[in-house]
């Protein structure tokens, strides 16, 4: 894995987002993936229950969004594999009515589909310190 080759998976992801349906998936994740919508999120494994769960999470293929995407490293040679971290500014609506920032650690196969995907999401209003 690449900076361009991790710049077409999440071009890939977007795309599969306002897709209709989950088949494009099976070509981002692999079969055994795991997917964690946080850093404590319970994990959403194999991809039949990330298909399912895409579809939940997502008010379907004509969802209002957009997506700015910073990549900041990629390690080839990572002992858990191929990593791929970027910040992602995702605003729903226009005018916005949600804006996420966002880091994505990816893990990817030896066939450049993520094995493993977790989020750090943060949003307008969310704390940032325990005690608050």
């Amino acid at each position: 894995m690449d900076h361009d080759g991790f710049r077409r998976w999440i071009e890939g992801y977007e795309r599969a987002w306002r897709s209709p349906g989950t088949a494009l998936l099976a070509e981002l994740f692999a079969q055994d993936a795991v997917y964690l919508h946080s850093p404590y999120a319970e994990p959403v494994q194999p991809l039949t229950a990330i298909e399912r769960d895409w579809e939940e999470q997502r008010e379907g293929a004509d969802e209002d969004f957009s997506m700015e995407v910073e990549i900041l490293a990629v390690v080839d040679d990572h002992p858990g594999g191929p990593l791929g971290i970027a910040r992602m500014r995702v605003r729903y609506g226009e005018p916005a009515r949600q804006e996420y920032r966002d880091i994505w650690l990816v893990w990817f196969d030896s066939a450049g589909r993520a094995r493993r995907f977790e989020e750090w999401p943060n949003w307008p209003g969310q704390p940032w310190a325990a005690n608050q």
